[in-house]
């Protein structure tokens, strides 16, 4: 099928090219082979942990033995000068963050035929997870939650980044407390051509208001999704289910739905999830909020004091007989994430196989790589599931599988005109108005981008 850059006559299918082709022979076993690549830089891989709309995650390990996730980037993403860009620049300031927050950044090579991204390896389930498993959190747990995010927050707009996608999906739940994954490699993907100025980037239901329009972003957003992760974790869901569309339409013109939030909490969550920016709290007021500093303070892991035990005589010892040397073997860690937790955050008897570290929901493993453009009165989605368009609060989603060619053209200065053609011979089309004609343009450039991926 020919490319047109207008889009009149279609988009082209995605190449041929493969990942491994781009980068080389330590990628080509797993892309014809179907294992995983032998090697990622000097990092021995062990097994595919998942993979989404950023790139596929893999378990691997150092020279010395230590235990990595690494990140390789889509073929799309590795062919963006603007990407390798912005990868470079937020993989400095993930470095910093670092701490007990985050699952730190270890290595990367940005400019790699295949970029890629190394952290620590953090067992444990994600909270998407570890809800499915055990249900809702009470108070107590949510409060513990919600601090230990807004602590990780702190340290990561503290950098200068901002998350925007935080999500149940992307917090695993370690042993010693929540971690929040993907906020590096995030805003350097949020910054490239696939999802420039006009476009939302993130998980509809988690989106700020800001975000679901195209508007600005800044760190009040990743409260907002903090506030949406809360309801998740009470059991509740902010904006209910439904469409993506559906789903941003209601975060952007409709109050939260907080029934399933403990009274107690209600009030946070509700400040959390303002519409405006500026009404929401800091991450160190919600600190106040969820841990005053006044809260009695009981320690997780109280130690009894043990009186010293007397000193014996020293003996001389017999000769001892030299011992040939081994490899050293790490001592095993003070918790188990296959045993009984340290901590609240896990409760007792709960098996974290490690397999969920990093896991990708099936359900929105693309939902980081998506179109979404929104209208003065209409709104268009792309993203795995398909394409959704029509006028804003009512709009049709068509599957991939249903869907023949995407064709889509400017009609006016600021008009972006999209027909759906589906294989039954029938089409759907839309028409979006946008802000400003910079803003038309964007959409121009970005749409085949997105669709190259899918179709």
């Amino acid at each position: 099928m020919g490319h047109e850059t207008d889009g009149r006559q279609g988009l082209p299918e995605q190449g041929n090219a493969s990942l491994a082709e781009q980068a080389g022979g330590s990628l080509l076993s797993h892309h014809i082979g179907g294992s995983p690549p032998p090697r990622i830089g000097s990092y021995v891989v062990e097994r595919e942990l998942g993979s989404g709309g950023m790139g596929t995650v893999y378990l691997a390990r150092s020279r010395g033995g230590r235990a990595v996730a690494v990140k390789v980037a889509r073929q799309e993403l590795a062919s963006d000068p603007h990407f390798r860009e912005r990868f470079r620049a937020e993989v400095d300031a993930a470095r910093s963050v670092g701490g007990f927050h985050t699952a730190p950044v270890v290595d990367a090579d940005p400019t790699a035929a295949v970029p890629w991204l190394a952290t620590a390896y953090v067992p444990g389930p994600t909270l998407t997870a570890l809800l499915e498993a055990e249900g809702p959190m009470g108070e107590e747990r949510l409060r513990q939650l919600g601090a230990a995010l807004a602590e990780a927050l702190a340290a990561i707009h503290g950098c200068g980044l901002v998350h925007r996608d935080l999500k149940p999906g992307n917090i695993i739940m370690a042993p010693d407390g929540p971690r929040v994954l993907d906020f590096g490699i995030a805003r350097a993907l949020e910054s490239t051509r696939l999802t420039a100025t006009g476009m939302a980037f993130g998980t509809p239901g988690f989106l700020a208001p800001e975000q679901a329009q195209g508007l600005e972003v800044g760190a009040a957003a990743d409260v907002f999704a903090l506030g949406a992760v809360l309801v998740a974790a009470a059991g509740g869901s902010a904006f209910g289910a439904g469409t993506p569309m559906g789903m941003m339409y209601r975060s952007v013109h409709e109050p939260p739905d907080l029934t399933a939030v403990p009274d107690g909490l209600r009030p946070v969550a509700e400040s959390c999830l303002a519409k405006e920016p500026d009404q929401r709290p800091t991450p160190e007021r919600l600190l106040d909020l969820f841990a005053p500093d006044n809260a009695p303070y009981s320690p997780t892991s109280p130690s009894p004091v043990i009186p010293a035990a007397p000193v014996a005589p020293v003996t001389p010892a017999a000769p001892v007989t030299p011992v040939t040397p081994v490899a050293a073997v790490p001592p095993p860690p003070s918790h188990s994430p296959f045993g009984a937790p340290s901590n609240a955050y896990l409760p007792p008897l709960h098996q974290a196989p490690t397999e969920n570290a990093l896991h990708v929901d099936d359900a929105s493993a693309e939902a980081d790589l998506a179109f979404i453009a929104v209208g003065r009165d209409s709104s268009l989605l792309v993203d795995a599931a398909g394409v959704t368009l029509g006028p804003t609060g009512v709009e049709t989603q068509y599957g991939w599988a249903e869907i023949s060619t995407v064709t889509y053209a400017a009609q006016g200065p600021k008009h972006l005109g999209v027909t759906v053609h589906l294989r039954n011979g029938t089409a759907h089309s839309c028409l979006l108005a946008a802000r400003r004609r910079a803003r038309l343009q964007e959409w121009l450039a970005d749409l085949p981008l997105i669709l190259e991926c899918f179709l």
